[in-house]
């Protein structure tokens, strides 16, 4: 079986405002591309929305993944283990704890490694996602991120 390759990027047009992430995963000769947008959201939650998503679609379990991401927020909170000291104080005073235990239930089903990469630098996989992310973030057919919008915090300025 082949390594999986993934990159990730998330986007918002405001922060919040609309938003999207786009997703670009390889194995082998395989490869698959992935958007989704949002009405109503974050650029973190489609950066680490965009991580979960990738992961989900993973058809094989214990599958070796590197996750190719421009996030200091996702690459940083995981590479530097501090996720988990979030969960251990059930994610008290951080944001995304619905995201961020999503992630948590996905994470353990493969070896995942995560490497950062500078944004808008020209890599032509990250700028992929990037188009992606925006085009659908800008896109007609926006879903609602229910847990961004159930929180009162974030629509008491709609």
């Amino acid at each position: 079986m082949a390594d999986i390759i993934i990159y990730t990027d998330g986007a918002s047009r405001g922060n919040p405002g609309p938003g999207g992430f786009g997703i670009v995963l390889m194995s082998g000769k395989h490869c698959r591309e992935i958007s989704e947008g949002y009405r109503r959201t974050t650029n973190n939650r489609m950066e680490l929305l965009s991580v979960i998503v990738a992961l989900e679609s993973l058809k094989i379990p214990g599958s070796t993944v590197t996750i190719y991401s421009d996030s200091k927020y996702v690459v940083d909170s995981v590479e530097k283990k501090w996720v988990w000291g979030w969960q251990k104080k059930g994610f008290h005073g951080k944001k995304n704890p619905d995201l961020w235990s999503r992630f948590l239930r996905i994470y353990p089903k493969h070896n995942i490694r995560f490497v950062w990469v500078k944004g808008h630098a020209a890599n032509p996989h990250n700028e992929r996602c990037d188009e992606l992310a925006v085009a659908a973030a800008l896109g007609g057919k926006l879903l609602i991120d229910a847990g961004y919008e159930s929180d009162p915090a974030n629509t008491m300025n709609l």
